[in-house]
């Protein structure tokens, strides 16, 4: 049977399209009694915007509690540049989309964000980290504003419910299934729903699509930095040769042509050394 990782997007939201399995996890992670959890329902991801500028959010999973609280769970596998910042910009827009002009602030509900993290992001030993609105003596101004951290490649150090979830998250294959150990009804629910998607062709396909996707986003990446790396060295290659004089068409067309860092790079430490332009051609071969 080939394994679905939960941390691909098709799984995580397939996942949380049960909604014992959502009950369970929001349960588990905010500390909230299963009988207080009348429904989670799901709620559009795309956060609106009151000028066509604005920059859109867009949530991994939107959820709503009955009494209004809403509940934003992302998984995010790589660290992105400026995380916190990011994380704090769909915090306040998920808490500040409902109020409209003229409206009362009465009307703002409890936000809360709960990130999954498949990188470490906090020190520290605790996997699970949780913030609110407090002073420095630790005194809660609110809780309308909460933060929820799980970091996955942290060692476990319990047997708790949050525990046995980043187990489910960090799971690849049927032997680490085998190891949870969970008796509640929403997490063995994902157990299964984890297994049964790892049957379904079309939801393989998919996530196979993402995984290439993924490795060929990384594999742009790389080459976009390396051709920036190249291009940077070149200049730096011309700029030392031009401190000895005109830089003959030839010896400038040789340099613009090459692509590979370590030629590169060989020639950028001969260009620092040698003493004119003809020197550097004749050490570099290119005669």
């Amino acid at each position: 049977m080939g394994f679905i990782s939960l941390k691909s997007d098709y799984a995580f939201r397939e996942l949380f399209s049960h909604e014992n399995v959502r009950k369970q996890f929001l349960s588990d992670v905010l500390g909230i009694a299963m009988e207080d959890i009348r429904e989670v329902r799901v709620i559009n991801s795309y956060l609106w915007k009151r000028m066509k500028w604005q920059k859109q959010g867009i949530l991994d999973m939107a959820l709503e509690l009955a009494d209004g609280t809403k509940v934003n769970i992302e998984m995010q596998v790589r660290l992105q540049r400026h995380w916190v910042k990011r994380k704090l910009f769909y915090l306040a827009k998920l808490y500040t989309e409902d109020l409209k002009a003229g409206q009362d602030y009465g009307r703002l509900r409890k936000c809360v964000s709960i990130s999954i993290l498949d990188f470490e992001l906090l020190k520290g030993e605790d996997y699970h980290s949780v913030y609110t609105l407090r002073s420095r003596n630790g005194n809660e101004l609110t809780d309308l504003l909460e933060l929820h951290i799980l970091e996955l490649g942290k060692r476990l150090s319990g047997t708790g419910a949050v525990d046995d979830w980043i187990r489910l998250f960090n799971a690849k294959g049927e032997e680490d299934l085998e190891m949870i150990k969970a008796k509640n009804a929403g997490i063995t629910e994902a157990i299964e729903a984890l297994r049964r998607m790892s049957l379904r062709r079309p939801l393989r396909y998919l996530f196979e699509q993402h995984l290439k996707a993924v490795r060929d986003r990384r594999a742009e990446d790389e080459y976009v930095w390396d051709q920036g790396m190249a291009e940077g060295i070149r200049r730096s290659i011309l700029q030392l040769l031009e401190g000895h004089g005109d830089v003959p068409a030839d010896i400038a067309e040789r340099i613009a042509a090459e692509d590979e860092i370590d030629t590169l790079s060989r020639w950028f430490k001969i260009a620092a050394r040698t003493g004119n332009i003809e020197q550097f051609a004749e050490e570099c071969h290119f005669f």
